[in-house]
């Protein structure tokens, strides 16, 4: 067999060196192993011949190549059979399984050089990626075994030395000895800054990252890139309003914002559920030409489905199909969910249906997108579909099938899921499993064995537990079992205004009007506000927002027509406001008109004003939908011939022709 056939290139005696290095390097996926293979071949007939002297350096790019088509064992080969191997075999070896998350190998291998002889002693390439897999790995104490090695060597003033050296001692749990480090160091280059802010940020110290941020700022050189947004990530489930604010002030002031510094930016406002700014930012991003990639738009399609901005869930899916970014599992989950969430549930099942592939969190989500809606049989039906395909249930999974029985009065079912999880599938319930039950035997009525089931958890119970049973309270007009509950939440929560509100309600549905009056008072000595309704919809590109009463929009007093004249048409179906759940602070007379400026009812009014007939209005709310919006909204569906969608804190309410897909099951 000639070898030199199954090569792209003819490899002559004499140039075969050069050849071969032209042709490894080109070498980068499973797919040319075969050609790596042929080419190692090719070497062991050349290295023998007196033309040839590179035979090392041959040797190094051949482990390159095996190493970037992911055959590693083959890569270790090549390195043990080496006889003249030098640190950089080791290094270029050390780099791939440091790529590969191999950290073990990585610092076996590293291990394994010194015992060599000189030739094989790490250098400044060697010691970050040994640095680097302690870091991934935890392993302080060989990490300070490294590091002392560093400071016999002299290396320790070497930037990238320096900065892994800082990343280790931060992942492994020494912030303050990163700090040190990092204050030590007699040049420091952005790298630097960045290195230390992300070793704050993994360990989830995010003030004192936002801190040597604002440090950084302040010197005005160097000046924070794409890679500063990036290293603040990993902690900013801890940001405060302030520094997300000077965070925004510090990527307005990059001059060059490369993508990875868009999507940092996208990922701080969708991981504080700033969820409008992450579509406003997506917006300028897209006027100012920045081509975004899978990451971007997996960011920003939650925040997508969370202020249901369906236009431009739509317009990233056509972005998604112009670049064939599909198949792709994490992007196509984020599809369904954003269609999920802005109401568009046969949009949400094409995706799914369209899918080659489908993990558990596929089938999670278009069950939690059925059960939501209150399609309790579609949702057990998906489920078992899943359970029939092999593919077991996860603790969230089960969350989303508990879910979708007690959004459909499925008593039973639910019960039997519930018992499933322990007795087949060895799953520990967590609290969301037991909220998910004291849900269900709550809206059955079944009060009492609610209550019993809570004192009967091997788990403490927490707020949403007891949130569950104080809103059936409410719904049945259990007050005995209600102050149970809410004396429990006030011990837990004692600032959570809803609960409060709830508890009012109660005894206001039992007429007992002081008991308001003083949980009214509580409130107010305790400083306790009532949250305000909020509601966002989506005309064109922009999220508009309502809040109760509010008359800051540019449009405010056509709303307030378009309301006044809504209301007057149902009054005529016998629409009377159901006063009963508002502020009883709030004066008889005036409650009528409390109700009818509810956040809701202003944005269904304004998408009327703004949209063609037959567009349905799709509603996000804050808070849950209140009784007399929820009435008003079902009639002023059947006056408009308009699907609404409100989306509430708990659910759907998908309502057609004045009918809502909850049944009044709510």
């Amino acid at each position: 067999m000639n070898l030199s056939r199954s090569l792209p290139l003819r490899l002559s005696p004499a140039g075969g060196q050069y050849d071969l290095f032209r042709l490894v390097d080109s070498c980068c996926s499973p797919a040319h192993l075969p050609t790596v293979r042929a080419a190692h071949a090719r070497l062991l007939l050349l290295q023998h011949l007196p033309s040839y002297p590179s035979a090392a350096a041959a040797r190094v790019k051949l482990i390159q190549a095996y190493a970037a088509c992911s055959a590693l064992p083959a890569a270790r080969a090549v390195l043990a059979s080496s006889p003249d191997r030098t640190n950089v075999f080791f290094n270029v070896l050390l780099r791939a399984l440091t790529r590969a998350s191999l950290h073990r190998d990585a610092l076996l291998l590293f291990a394994s050089m010194r015992p060599q002889g000189p030739s094989c002693s790490p250098d400044h390439y060697t010691y970050p990626l040994a640095l680097k897999s302690c870091a991934a790995s935890g392993s302080l104490l060989l990490g300070l075994q490294i590091h002392s090695s560093i400071a016999r060597t002299g290396l320790g003033a070497n930037l990238f030395v320096a900065h892994s050296a800082i990343s280790m001692y931060a992942r492994c749990g020494r912030p303050d000895d990163a700090y040190q480090l990092f204050a030590e160091m007699p040049h420091r280059d952005v790298v630097s800054w960045n290195a230390m802010i992300s070793g704050f940020a993994h360990a989830g110290l995010f003030g004192r990252a936002v801190a040597v941020l604002r440090e950084l700022v302040e010197l005005q050189s160097p000046r924070p890139d794409a890679g500063t947004m990036a290293s603040i990530l990993p902690a900013m489930g801890d940001a405060k309003t302030k520094d997300i604010t000077f965070l925004r002030e510090v990527f307005d002031d990059m001059r060059f914002r490369g993508l990875i510094a868009w999507n940092a930016m996208l990922s701080i406002y969708a991981f504080n559920e700033l969820h409008v700014k992450a579509v406003e930012l997506f917006m300028r991003m897209e006027k100012d030409g920045v081509e975004p990639d899978a990451v971007t738009l997996a960011t920003v399609l939650p925040s997508c489905g969370e202020v249901s901005a369906f236009s431009l869930g739509k317009r990233i899916h056509e972005i998604i199909k112009r670049k064939r970014m599909c198949p792709n599992m994490l992007l196509e989950n984020a599809l369904m969910d954003m269609y999920a969430n802005c109401g568009s549930l046969k949009d949400a099942r094409e995706v799914f249906d369209s899918m080659s592939a489908r993990d558990v969190i596929s089938w999670t989500s278009i069950i939690s997108a059925y059960g939501t809606r209150g399609h309790g049989t579609e949702a057990i039906n998906l489920f078992e579909s899943m359970r029939g395909q092999g593919l077991e249930p996860d603790s969230i999974a089960f969350v989303a099938v508990l879910a979708a029985c007690s959004h459909a009065g499925l008593l039973d079912v639910g019960k039997r899921y519930f018992d499933s999880m322990t007795s087949r599938y060895r799953i520990t319930p967590k609290v969301e499993h037991y909220t998910c039950i004291v849900d269900l035997l709550g809206r059955a009525g079944c009060i009492s064995e609610a209550y019993d089931f809570i004192m009967a958890m091997p788990i403490e119970p927490n707020e949403r537990v007891w949130g569950a049973l104080l809103g059936a309270c409410r719904i049945h007009s259990n007050m005995d079992i209600g102050l149970l509950a809410a004396d429990s939440l006030f011990r837990l929560v004692p600032k959570q205004s809803g609960y409060y509100v709830l508890l009012s309600n109660i005894y206001a549905r039992a007429g007992r009007w002081a008991d308001v009056t003083s949980v009214r008072s509580v409130m107010a000595s305790k400083g306790i506000k009532k949250l305000p309704g909020g509601s966002n919809v989506e005309i064109g590109d922009q999220v508009h927002t309502f809040r109760v009463g509010d008359r800051s929009h540019p449009q405010s007093e056509m709303i307030y027509d378009k309301l006044d004249e809504l209301l007057g048409r149902i009054r005529g179906m016998g629409y009377n406001p159901e006063v009963e759940g508002t502020l009883h602070d709030v004066e008889e007379e005036d409650k009528e008109g409390h109700l009818s400026v509810h956040s809701e009812k202003l944005a269904i009014a304004f998408v009327l004003l703004n949209t063609s007939p037959g567009t349905p209005i799709r509603i996000t709310m804050n808070l849950r939908t209140c009784s007399d919006c929820h009435h008003a909204a079902k009639l002023i569906s059947k006056i408009t011939d308009r699907e609404i969608i409100l989306k509430d804190i708990n659910r759907f309410h998908h309502i057609v022709q004045g009918v809502c897909s909850c049944g009044d099951y709510w």
